[in-house]
């Protein structure tokens, strides 16, 4: 494996940890290699009596670990969620108008049948409801965010 095949190694492994919500990764193996990253700022690989060979070695395997780990950790958490998701193709609105307080937040209860927020679509204004009851654990979209058929709005617990 050469320096570039390494680079590119890397650079998908910073790339998965952004789209990650994970803040930093902080890897460190017996030989003295080290790798730590976080969101906002450059990785950085130390090589503490690290031949380049064990590098190379290594960076595919770090790779693959980080990458599954983090695939497995996100389907965990996923599974215990309810989706309300966009019923059609618009621009999400958490509120009724631009000075209103949003429809809810994360950490309120909502029950079946409650407007969780508006998708307009060619000037119709679309009251979202909530399919079930339970708790917002997390608001998927900004608003005036532009969303598709099938998109996650909101997740429930």
């Amino acid at each position: 494996m050469n320096y570039n095949e390494i680079q590119e190694d890397i650079n998908k492994m910073i790339n998965d940890v952004e789209k990650s919500s994970l803040n930093s990764l902080e890897i460190e193996f017996p030989n003295g290699l080290k790798i730590k990253m976080s969101k906002g700022s450059k990785a950085t690989i130390s090589n503490a009596n690290v031949e380049p060979a064990q590098v190379s070695e290594l960076v595919p395997t770090v790779t693959n670990k980080v990458v599954n780990n983090m695939q497995a950790e996100t389907v965990k958490v996923e599974e215990n969620y309810k989706e309300i998701k966009s019923p059609m193709v618009g621009t999400f609105y958490a509120s009724s108008s631009p000075k209103a307080e949003p429809f809810v937040k994360v950490g309120d209860k909502v029950k079946k049948g409650q407007v969780v927020c508006i998708v307009e679509a060619m000037k119709l204004m679309n009251e979202i409801e909530s399919e079930f009851d339970g708790e917002v654990v997390e608001v998927c979209k900004n608003n005036e965010d532009m969303v598709e058929y099938g998109t996650t709005l909101f997740k429930i617990k």
